[in-house]
């Protein structure tokens, strides 16, 4: 039967202990944090370092445990397992250490690692429990719960020295600390529990080997000093070197943003000191300049110099200089690449400025190349028509400025000639936008070409309108030179889908300063004078003349006053006869449009037409013309006849409408006139798209209607259309008939058209007979169909009632 010794603990020591617990727990979670982050030899010198400290910590802190337990009996100690617990502590330092700074840790090494661990802790206190000269006998379950305990402790401190060993946020302090509490209660619980399982005895006999005797009040306090003064060295220690740490590393992460920011640039970077040698040079600049890094790093500036083009290499000089004068300078150069090219360049010289020193500066070059070629081309898209190519309303309206400008300080004069092509919207409407836009681009080069030997500036203002300003003499001799080339050259035919298309121009022009002296007077009297052409009957060119305006005005109150004329019933309707020459019969009668205006009396077409159809209101007039023209015919022949057709002329409006069938149709039903007494007459432009006119007319054809071919011989391109439509009848134009009896020409020409219709089987009818000269010479050639001033004016409707069919229908008896 053994007596057991019964200890008591010293409170305040086991409080010390777990003070040094906690600290030496804070201590390993900043040595974790210095050693993850550490490389190469600095990481194994902070390892081993690291696992010293920490362990003498932790065997502190087990020591001072030990000490704090006060036994009746004097305690010696072998000195030899003392140090041996001192070794085992130090171990399971590093094995900590060395776990938690892997990258990654996953379950299998933190158990392994943990276990470890465990088996050194356990081994640190049971081989410091020996070194205690005393006998000592054990209660193995709570050996097996400080086991466990171990293992569970050294388990949850390496999670926890993993997870907050990088922890850099402003919580880091509380989390370590809380951590340090947890692992310390754990370290210092696996010890008493140790210590707990231990039942002490004396030693028989009085055999206490080589030990030696301690003195534990004294010595406990010492080392717990001791212990403090350590983990707080190591501790301060980390803190320096972490503040230098952090400056290298911030310095360091400057570094590699400043290189980063550098070297991937998308901007050319030149670094050069005072002395103009170049220190640096990013990938970026050597791409841009085509030289390499090695052929100028440690050379001087001028290197570069010499690809720079010589025409920029005096303000490039002058630019360079002024960025060591502690101002940043912007401008724009020009290189020479080694292929070759041509390689324009935005440069910034940026001056480096240290402790108010400039020590040199960084070139900051960007290729603005094509940058340059799309606002050059969007600038050039701003001030040229994108279709021809030719400068637009905006740059001419600028060039018109600047030549006023300049000529007020020069006598000198020019002209602005306004043109405008006749019969274009004729195509564009018959063969569509496309072939449109292929005919204006036609237009325009040969105006260029006409222009060439002239001072002149040409443009389109848009749709078929042209400008042109040219320098000519006061009289304006040269602007009258270039509009006859022009006239002449446009008059030749334009092939489209094809075919030849004939087509004309109608130009005015005003003189500077003698007609107007600002941009806006100068176009207006232009476009007066070529309006006047387009009255005259077009192809043409005039000069502006006050007259002009004074028909402008009258222009303009016509315009006003023909909006009111179909609502006012002031408009009329006359009707030419047609008869056969050897009967002397009425064959039909064409229906024309007067306006008995009443102010002007009666006008004729010719005044008010040419208004109608650039205003639009021709459509509204034909439609007018077409419907009273059906009601008076049927009229007559409700009346007794004779049953004769109408002629009436189709505009080009009315043809190229959608539903011009439907239209025609709906006409005939009102008037309820038979389809065959109404015969249409179209112009050969009419049908410059076969494909689309031939369906016309073919179904105007279908529901009986006549088609006759008006003032044939003046277009160009019937000729090849009259086998394809269905054509009933040809118009001689009366320019053909008026000087017919003196012009062999004229005379072989209506020979001509006549024998051809014959043998199409076409019906053939002459206008503008005046003379019986001109009948005989018809009627010669088998043309007995005729019209025109010998046989009857065109006449009211009342008038060719009275003089013609009344005295031809039966008398009725009263």
């Amino acid at each position: 039967m053994h007596n057991h010794i019964h200890g008591t603990y010293d409170t305040l020591l086991v409080v010390l202990s777990y003070m040094i617990a906690v600290a030496a727990s804070y201590s390993a979670l900043d040595l974790a944090g210095r050693v993850s982050i550490s490389k190469g030899r600095h990481r194994i010198l902070w390892l081993l370092f690291g696992a010293l400290s920490m362990g003498l910590g932790i065997w502190s802190m087990h020591f001072v445990g030990m000490l704090a337990l006060t036994l009746p009996i004097n305690v010696l100690y072998d000195m030899e397992l003392v140090l041996l617990s001192v070794l085992f502590a130090i171990i399971v330092s590093g094995i900590a250490l060395l776990t938690v700074s892997r990258d990654k840790l996953g379950f299998k090494e933190l158990l392994t690692a943990g276990i470890l661990m465990a088996i050194g802790i356990c081994s640190m206190h049971y081989t410091g429990m020996a070194a205690m000269i005393i006998k000592i006998k054990y209660d193995m379950a709570l050996v097996i719960l400080s086991v466990i305990i171990a293992g569970t402790a050294s388990i949850a401190a390496l999670w926890l020295l993993f997870y907050f060993r990088k922890d850099q946020s402003r919580f880091a302090f509380f989390y370590k600390l809380g951590s340090s509490l947890i692992m310390g209660a754990a370290i210092a619980g696996m010890h008493y529990t140790g210590m707990l399982a231990a039942q002490f005895q004396p030693i028989e006999g009085g055999d206490f080997g080589n030990g030696f005797n301690i003195e534990t009040g004294s010595l406990a306090y010492i080392i717990v000093v001791a212990t403090f003064v350590l983990l707080g060295v190591t501790l301060f220690g980390i803190f320096i070197n972490k503040r230098f740490s952090q400056k290298d590393s911030v310095i360091q992460e400057n570094e590699s943003w400043y290189r980063s920011l550098y070297k991937n640039n998308e901007y050319g970077i030149i670094s050069i000191d005072t002395n103009g040698i170049i220190t640096n040079i990013n990938p970026a600049a050597v791409k841009i300049s085509g030289l390499h890094a090695e052929e100028v790093v440690n050379q001087p500036i001028s290197k570069i110099g010499m690809i720079i083009s010589e025409e920029e290499k005096e303000k490039t000089r002058e630019e360079f200089y002024q960025s060591f004068e502690q101002s940043r300078s912007n401008f724009e150069t020009t290189i020479v690449h080694p292929d070759g090219r041509y390689v324009e360049l935005s440069v910034v010289n940026v001056p480096v400025d240290i402790q108010g020193k400039v020590v040199g500066n960084h070139i900051i070059v960007k290729d603005i190349t094509e940058e340059n070629a799309v606002k050059q081309k969007m600038k050039h898209q701003a001030y040229h028509d994108e279709l021809t190519g030719l400068p637009n309303r905006r740059k001419f309206n600028e060039l018109l400025n600047q030549a006023i400008t300049t000529r007020e300080q020069d006598p000198s004069s020019f002209a602005i000639m306004v043109l405008d092509i006749d019969r274009f919207k004729m195509i564009n409407d018959s063969l569509g936008h496309t072939y449109g836009d292929m005919f204006l681009q036609g237009v325009s080069n040969r105006i260029l070409k006409c222009a060439e030997g002239f001072e002149a500036d040409i443009a389109r203002m848009g749709g078929d309108e042209f400008t042109i300003l040219c320098s000519t003499g006061a009289k304006g001799q040269e602007a009258a030179q270039l509009a006859e080339r022009i006239l002449v050259a446009l008059q030749q035919p334009f092939h489209l889908k094809d075919s030849e298309f004939y087509v004309s121009a109608s130009i005015g022009t005003a003189l500077f300063p003698s007609d107007g002296k600002s941009t806006v007077e100068l176009l207006k009297k232009a476009d007066t004078a070529m309006y006047e052409v387009k009255k005259q009957g077009k192809n043409g060119h005039l000069f502006y003349t006050p007259q002009l305006d004074m028909q402008l005005l009258t222009n303009i109150e016509l315009e006003s006053d023909l909006r009111k004329a179909i609502e006012r019933n002031e408009l009329v309707v006359y009707y030419q006869p047609q008869f056969h020459a050897e009967s002397n019969r009425m064959i039909g009668v064409e229906a024309l449009i007067r306006w008995n205006h009443p102010k002007k009396g009666l006008l004729s077409p010719g005044v008010f037409i040419p208004i109608a159809e650039e205003t639009g209101m021709i459509f509204e007039i034909g439609t007018w013309v077409l419907r009273k023209a059906c009601q008076q015919m049927k009229q007559w022949h409700d009346e007794g006849g004779p049953m004769i057709p109408v002629s009436v002329n189709l505009s080009s409006h009315q043809f190229h409408q959608p539903h011009l069938v439907e239209y025609v149709q709906n006409i005939l039903q009102e008037t309820r006139l038979d389809p065959q007494y109404l015969e249409l007459e179209i112009t050969e432009s009419m049908m410059m798209d076969p494909t689309v006119s031939i369906n016309i007319l073919q179904e105007l054809n279908n529901i009986g209607i006549r088609i006759s071919l008006d003032d044939f011989g003046t277009g160009y391109s019937s000729l090849s259309y009259l086998k394809k439509f269905p054509i009933h009848k040809l118009k001689i134009d009366r320019s053909f008939i008026t000087d017919i009896s003196e012009s062999t020409n004229d005379k072989a020409i209506v020979a001509t058209i006549i024998s051809m219709a014959q043998h199409l089987n076409l019906d053939v009818i002459a206008e503008g007979i005046e003379t019986k000269e001109q009948l005989e010479i018809l009627t010669q050639n088998d043309c007995m169909e005729i019209q025109g001033y010998y046989f009857s004016r065109p006449l009211s409707s009342k008038d060719i009632e009275n003089s013609f069919f009344v005295p031809s229908r039966p008398m009725v008896e009263k």
